[in-house]
């Protein structure tokens, strides 16, 4: 029975010290270039910086082409756990969030945080909160015995409500911490980071599947994409740090200041959804992979928007990758919790 156990992969796994070397690389680029990496960091249309726009990318359309839309039609056999996820996500999580961000940014932080860059601060952590999991939540819901099909359905649901809800909900929140809304920014970046790539996987899986088979789309072609999305992260990130290094070598404590209500908010709402889905009597193949997925943030998409609306060097955009660290660990803990609960 041992020998069955699911393990993550080993690249995986060891994701969170990937994610730190390539912080400390790009501090230390960003460092030691100074003002000659202003000019890649300037190369930008419409506050999109279009190297990190094409890294993000290329982040997104490999999860896009695992998102099957025609599973849909099953979750009305059990729709519980869907309509938790939704309630969560959507009505509950993005406002714990801002109220974490601003208990801890604006009154916690104020002896060392300036009031406008609390307010940068907690856009980020708004745009987080705001962009539920879709790409992660495929191996969290594995390693925990997740009903594959059902987290499918979960993931299909979500990247759909995003269309949607995702803009409505952070100008609202933005607007109550007093920050300018560009909206038309903000919606381009939903079209060029959810709807594009979200249009261009549906397309290319359509037609490879019609032409080649199911069998052969799923086990030849997805394969070829299973690093393109974690190398690209990092390769962002690499760029990210590199462009805020100097700011960051500075305050390196800041990076910890950040995290803490980044890590309260993801334990507070694993810990809402798996005790009332214990309530409502959800199995766990569907309870633990719900959980996770209001747990964890679409951080692609939140970096891209942060980066958009206020910048490449911006504490808004810091906070957005700062999630990316804190998650994985966070992350493979509540895995553990989920296995040793298992019922």
């Amino acid at each position: 029975m041992g020998n069955n156990k699911k393990r993550i992969g080993s690249f995986e796994k060891y994701l969170t010290l990937w994610v730190a070397l390539c912080i400390i690389s790009g501090i230390v680029i960003g460092h030691f270039t100074g003002d000659r990496i202003v000019i890649l960091s300037n190369f930008e249309i419409y506050k999109v910086n279009i190297p990190v726009a094409i890294l993000i990318w290329l982040m997104i359309y490999p999860m896009m082409l695992q998102v099957d839309f025609s599973s849909i039609k099953n979750v009305g056999k059990r729709p519980k756990g869907l309509i938790l996820t939704i309630i969560v996500n959507w009505l509950i999580k993005p406002f714990t969030m801002t109220f974490f961000a601003w208990i801890f940014f604006s009154k916690l932080y104020s002896a060392i945080i300036l009031p406008e860059q609390a307010g940068e601060y907690i856009a980020g952590a708004i745009i987080l909160g705001a962009a539920p999991c879709t790409a992660m939540v495929f191996v969290w819901s594995y390693l925990t015995d997740g009903d594959p099909n059902y987290t499918l359905v979960q993931v299909s649901v979500n990247d759909l409500i995003i269309l949607i809800a995702f803009v409505p909900i952070v100008g609202i929140l933005l607007g109550i911490t007093n920050v300018t809304i560009p909206y038309n920014t903000l919606v381009a970046s939903i079209v060029v980071f959810v709807v594009i790539p979200l249009l261009a996987g549906y397309i290319t899986h359509k037609l490879l599947v019609g032409k080649r088979g199911e069998e052969w789309f799923k086990y030849v072609f997805l394969p070829r994409f299973k690093s393109i999305s974690i190398l690209a992260l990092l390769s962002t990130l690499i760029l990210l740090f590199a462009f805020q290094g100097t700011e960051i070598a500075k305050k390196p404590f800041m990076i910890l200041l950040v995290a803490v209500p980044l890590i309260i908010q993801t334990y507070f709402i694993f810990f809402i959804v798996w005790f009332v889905g214990r309530l409502l009597k959800l199995p766990h193949n569907i309870c633990s992979p719900a959980s996770m997925i209001g747990a964890s943030n679409f951080f692609e998409l939140a970096v891209a928007v942060a980066i958009a609306l206020f910048g490449l060097q911006s504490p808004a955009a810091m906070v957005t990758v700062v999630g990316v660290l804190v998650e994985v660990p966070v992350m493979l803990s509540l895995v553990i919790f989920a296995n040793r609960c298992k019922y």
